[in-house]
């Protein structure tokens, strides 16, 4: 699972970078202005528009790709894995309640002692359970 985390932050470094780069190539509106006087790109691998096209649709493709990359770790990084029944395949369960110890004396009648509760499950530690 980590050599996957690892692949897709590599894939995601390396999109934002690509993003980041196509960007700044790309001209700006007011570049065109420029162009209609002589100093365009029409001689240029391209041609005159081919090179707006192919770095737009590039930028959009490693856009999507980061968008997809993003998207996976934020599902792997919010995975779980479910906490396991035990070696003998029974779930794991709190101790019983602590009982009163012989000899104690039990509340007189009419006195200003409340009756002893017994302890509630969420009051009593758990012991065994994986942090």
């Amino acid at each position: 699972m980590l050599y996957l985390k690892t692949l897709i932050i590599v894939v995601q470094l390396l999109s934002a970078l690509g993003v980041i780069g196509l960007v700044l190539l790309q001209h700006g509106k007011g570049a065109d202005m420029g162009a209609a006087f002589g100093s365009g790109a029409s001689g240029s691998l391209f041609g005159a528009t081919g090179s707006a096209n192919f770095l737009s649709r590039t930028t959009a493709v490693l856009a999507a790709v980061f968008f997809v990359t993003t998207l996976a770790l934020t599902y792997l990084g919010a995975y779980r894995s479910k906490p396991s029944a035990g070696l003998l395949g029974a779930a794991v369960t709190a101790p019983a309640a602590p009982t009163a110890t012989p000899g104690a004396s039990a509340p007189v009648a009419g006195s200003a002692a409340l009756p002893a509760s017994p302890a509630s499950p969420a009051s009593v530690p758990a012991t065994g359970v994986p942090k």
